[in-house]
């Protein structure tokens, strides 16, 4: 099976991108933290700010919606203390690509109240439990080193009275990721009774034997979109990966989520190749180990796909790009491995339009 494979970076100069709530025991009562891991060393207590993969999602789903013209939301229903999607990866593209469970109330009150619900007319029955793995996996968004919070004190001064004090933390850091998307399971819905694997129900089933051009995969148990149909949904998540917006704080501190640097490839199996090729340097700052890439992209050179997409913001890090682009230059000589470097957004762009290549529809298989 192929995957998409990638490493990101996001630049947050002054942020508070996840927040973990009001912390107690602070000096005050509305003290909002940031979400970090603390690690424990011979000389104390390190904190690295982190981004989890929830609040990631969130903004990429959110940047699909409100940017990308074609995307086909899932519509969002509640019931008292639970909430969900439709759960229809044959209509609702966010609903493949990212996955979801649905185990609705048997009890007759809770369908009772779905029934008199007037914005859940056009809803998917739901016959029974139904999950979906995502096909589109991100990792935590971890600082590549670790910082000290800052605590910024503020005031509500703007009425008569004592001013109402507030605080938040926020820090400096270079967040890092992994990301993968497994093509095969892209647009390909699971009927199979298995705990995890049953994408479709009945209903759900019902609807994939009335879809025109859909493929029938008895052997796997599974029903298959055109892959015309993939491939579109498969382009509009990496051009929102390309516009990506969201994050905590942003009145205050105004960061710029995009990724400042991503590197990419179709690979054969799903194991990460990127994940180690940005480290530190001794004063704590992003560090491409150009080593650590030759050595990946040499191991790994029979599961490359495609070329290795690299989209590297001017601007950041300009000394180490320019030793990056002085590697490629030599690297690309003595090997058969083809890298692309341009900005974030065109990388992304570049990926689409691989997609676009007949021949490359093999990598949906």
């Amino acid at each position: 099976m192929a995957f998409v494979t990638g490493s990101l970076l996001i630049d947050a100069p002054a942020s508070a991108l996840n927040n973990l709530g009001n912390i107690e025991g602070e000096r005050e009562d509305n003290t909002v933290g940031v979400k970090m891991i603390k690690v424990r060393t011979g000389q104390g207590t390190e904190y690295y700010p982190y981004v989890s993969a929830q609040a990631f999602r969130y903004w990429l789903r959110m940047t699909l919606e409100e940017r990308i013209a074609s995307w086909q939301a899932a519509p969002m229903y509640r019931e008292e203390k639970i909430a969900y999607t439709d759960a229809n990866p044959l209509l609702f593209w966010d609903d493949d690509l990212f996955g979801y469970m649905r185990a609705p109330s048997k009890k007759e009150t809770a369908k009772a109240r779905r029934e008199a619900d007037p914005s859940r007319q056009g809803e998917t029955e739901t016959t029974d439990t139904i999950t979906r793995v995502s096909p589109f996996r991100v990792s935590t968004l971890v600082s590549i080193a670790p910082v000290t919070p800052t605590s910024d004190f503020g005031t509500m001064s703007r009425h008569e009275g004592n001013p109402v004090p507030h605080e938040h933390q926020f820090y400096r850091a270079t967040l890092k990721g992994l990301f993968s998307l497994n093509l095969h399971a892209c647009g390909t819905f699971s009927y199979r009774n298995k705990t995890g694997f049953r994408n479709l129900d009945s209903v759900r089933e019902k609807l994939a034997q009335d879809t025109s051009g859909i493929e029938h995969l008895e052997t796997e148990k599974a029903y298959r979109l055109p892959v015309q149909q993939r491939i579109e949904r498969i382009q509009s998540l990496f051009e929102g990966m390309s516009q990506l917006e969201g994050g905590a704080k942003q009145t205050l501190h105004y960061t710029d989520v995009s990724p400042v640097l991503v590197f990419m490839a179709v690979t054969r199996g799903g194991n990460n190749i990127f994940g180690h090729v940005v480290g530190i340097d001794k004063h704590g700052k992003p560090m491409l180990k150009t080593e650590a890439l030759h050595e990946a992209l040499t191991v790994f050179a029979d599961t490359l796909l495609s070329p290795v997409y690299v989209g590297w913001v001017r601007g950041y890090q300009d000394e180490a790009r320019a030793q990056f682009e002085a590697f490629v230059e030599e690297y690309q000589k003595s090997s058969g491995i083809r890298i692309h470097i341009s900005h974030p957004r065109d990388a992304f762009k570049a990926m689409v339009e691989a997609f676009a290549q007949e021949d490359h529809a093999t990598w949906l298989q």
